[in-house]
């Protein structure tokens, strides 16, 4: 078992000892304060993060693929700022002639992926690799892990990790282990007792809440178990006994610490960061079926439902109707597309869950500017500012979901050290990641 694999009990064992140490500072808790009401004041330089560390692979595979090509995109911020113009020029001309011509302008069929703002939500998984894929082939790809794992020495923990990430439905596992741990707590606690070392396969309790769940066998084959024949009112039944030869009372408790501190192994939700033209953001407008706890049919009634809603608030209705309602509503986001529009006209985009907060934001932001050492503003607009109230908010609760446009602006602008308009925003090798339209 990999050393990163086991760093996650001892994780769970640090958790479980500071929730039961009772009162103390949050660990959100921070020393400083993050600045004013409309302004962020960012943190010192630190290492690059995954993402730019990622986003600068990601251009340099691009620039292999493409070495074949005649015609190359120009990634020097002089080009794509003229590439900028140009667009912005296009857009104003066809706006013109929609206005002159009274034509409505095109619509893109929903099924052409090309106005997907992104095709698919994809995950890392830091205790096994770097890289990145949809979350059902991490799914198969942890599965196919632990069972290869299961071979080794530490066959006990391993079956632990099956039961969380290789089954559905958090109250069958959390069954499921309520009955394993009293299995072994029965013979920790009376170990003279021996009805305590033998499992009836064929009862009720053990049919119900332990045989449907993978990986519980296998743990209490490492718990000592082994599958016997015995008499059982006059007929021949089979048995799990309990052999201390084979698991003694000592690693009995580790294994019970172990079976109650496991938890899923992560998933880090990628960003899938990308640098857009004006053009490219337009058009690619679209979100993903994944973004949404919802059918496509649910996505294409949102709009109606909006519009009830507007009438259910015009009648006298309970506060506690409308918070029901509320919540059902929100029930349907699982992730927010934010794009950060800069005053160079590029927009900065990431794929965040609802559930993070606005901080993360920012940190993001900070992260790909070429100087996150100065402090800046994002707005939504028309009036919106985020105060350092916002900060620890998650999107759902500041309603930036399923997709928002942020504007990005630097404090102070109008003071002498104002911005140097020629090198742009965000970071260099960033803007390999541009592609043309």
């Amino acid at each position: 078992m990999t050393e990163k694999i086991k760093s996650l009990f001892h994780k769970a064992k640090l958790d479980v000892k500071f929730m039961n140490a009772g009162k103390g500072h949050k660990l959100t808790e921070s020393t400083s304060n993050v600045g004013s009401t409309s302004t962020v004041e960012p943190r010192k330089r630190v290492e690059p993060t995954k993402e730019a560390k990622v986003a600068g692979q990601a251009a340099l595979a691009r620039l292999e693929a493409k070495e074949s090509n005649v015609k190359r995109f120009n990634t020097s911020y002089a080009a794509i700022k003229a590439q900028v113009k140009r667009e912005l020029e296009q857009e104003k001309q066809a706006q013109k002639n929609v206005q002159k011509n009274h034509v409505q302008p095109e619509e893109k069929a929903a099924e052409d992926n090309s106005s997907l703002a992104v095709s698919y939500v994809c995950y890392r998984c830091p205790y096994l690799s770097d890289e990145v894929l949809p979350q059902d082939e991490w799914k198969v790809k942890i599965k196919e892990f632990l069972y290869e794992q299961l071979k080794g020495e530490d066959a006990g923990l391993i079956s632990c990790l099956i039961i969380q990430n290789c089954n559905s439905k958090k109250e069958r596992i959390d069954t499921c282990v309520d009955t394993l741990g009293k299995y072994l707590e029965n013979i920790i606690n009376i170990p003279e007792e021996e009805k305590y070392k033998k499992i009836r396969m064929q009862n009720r309790v053990f049919q119900d809440k332990v045989i449907p769940i993978e990986g519980a066998l296998e743990f209490l084959n490492a718990a000592g178990f082994c599958q016997k024949k015995l008499m059982n009112n006059d007929e021949e039944e089979d048995f799990l006994v309990w052999n201390a030869n084979n698991c003694n009372i000592d690693d009995l408790i580790i294994l019970l610490e172990a079976l109650k501190t496991a938890q899923p192994i992560p998933l880090e939700l990628d960003r899938n960061l990308q640098i857009l033209l004006p053009m490219q953001a337009n058009m690619r407008t679209e979100l993903p079926p994944s973004f949404f706890n919802l059918t496509p049919e649910d996505i294409g009634k949102e709009q109606q439902l909006r519009t009830e809603a507007v009438e259910r608030d015009q009648m006298l209705r309970t506060k506690a109707m409308r918070e029901r309602d509320e919540k059902q509503r929100l029930r349907k986001y699982k992730f927010s597309l934010i794009r950060i529009k800069f005053p160079d006209n590029l927009i900065l985009q990431g794929t965040f869950s609802v559930h993070e907060n606005f901080q993360n934001i920012v940190n993001f932001v900070s992260e790909n500017l070429i100087n996150n050492e100065r402090p800046f503003s994002l707005k939504k607009l028309p009036q919106t500012t985020f105060n350092d109230d916002c900060f620890d908010k998650t999107l759902l609760e500041l309603g930036l979901f399923p997709a928002t446009l942020l504007m990005f602006f630097w404090k102070n602008m109008s003071e002498e050290t104002s911005h140097n308009e020629s090198i742009g925003y965000l970071k260099e090798e960033l803007l390999s990641v541009i592609q043309p339209a």
